[in-house]
């Protein structure tokens, strides 16, 4: 019998690791800059207002009758945009650029500009909770139909101009769909129940369009969805994302600086109605 052999594991220590692409943290596709009023023709941090004219209702008048009761023309204040500038930054040392199997200095780069537009995405969708319009749900209940065909008719009853669109967190969803993929609802519109047990996903509704999101903001375990026209949110970009590299030579290291400056807000907030329901992670 050999004696004195050595298998792999009494030589592992003197094996290169294989390495494989680092990969990037997941994040959600952005889409809220594609649905909200959006500005580009500000400067600096000038500050950007919204006001509305009041409204002149006609009364009768009698056929010889001299009209003399003129109403008020005037401005009142809406709302207001007050940019912000954002940032972030990453240092590469030098012999970190030197060693790392990876291209570190453009995986930075890439991720900062990732990190930028998900903090957007998330901000904007942040109003949706300071609609005034309304608020349909409660917290703690299940997301059904009837809150979002409740804030349909809401921001028709208050006059709010189309299209609407529907953003919703995954979770209400879920419930949304679930329902109707069980049976439970629905059960008189084949399409619809055919659409989402193929695709899970519907993308028009009542003549509302429908988006799913992550970046929905929750509080605990609820979610802050919207129904809203265009106008109901404002994103007012002043100065569009910068990557700027700086040396650091006593450091012997390069700084990625990354910037943006921007306004976002409820624009016009009766224009949206906030959809507040239970976000629990489901179990069937």
């Amino acid at each position: 019998m050999a004696t004195g052999r050595s298998g792999v594991a009494e030589l592992n220590s003197y094996f290169n690791n294989i390495y494989e692409d680092a990969v990037f943290v997941v994040r959600e596709q952005n889409l809220m800059t594609r649905l909200v009023r959006t500005y580009t023709n500000g400067r600096g941090d000038q500050t950007r207002t919204l006001t509305t004219y009041n409204e002149i209702t006609p009364s009768t008048v009698a056929e010889t009758e001299d009209y003399s009761n003129p109403t008020a023309f005037e401005k009142s204040l809406v709302s207001t945009l007050t940019p912000a500038e954002v940032m972030s930054q990453v240092l590469l040392t030098d012999r970190r650029i030197e060693t790392d199997p990876q291209n570190a200095r453009d995986d930075a780069a890439r991720e900062l500009g990732m990190g930028h537009a998900t903090a957007l995405d998330e901000n904007l969708a942040s109003n949706f909770a300071s609609f005034t319009a309304g608020t349909v749900g409660a917290s703690g209940s299940t997301m059904i139909w009837g809150y979002f065909y409740a804030a349909h008719s809401i921001l028709r009853a208050n006059k709010v101009p189309g299209p609407y669109v529907c953003v919703m967190h995954p979770y209400h969803w879920h419930d949304l769909a679930g329902d109707v993929a069980g049976g439970a609802t629905a059960t008189n519109a084949p399409d619809y129940q055919d659409q989402v047990m193929r695709e899970w996903f519907v993308r028009r509704v009542a003549g509302v369009d429908i988006f799913v999101s992550a970046n929905v903001s929750t509080s605990g375990s609820d979610a802050y969805s919207g129904m809203f026209s265009r106008d109901a949110i404002a994103f007012d970009l002043r100065r569009d994302f910068r990557l700027e590299p700086e040396r650091d030579a006593s450091a012997r290291a390069w700084e990625l600086n990354a910037t943006m400056l921007y306004a976002h807000g409820v624009w016009r907030p009766a224009f949206g109605v906030t959809i507040l329901a239970d976000a629990t992670t489901p179990a069937s």
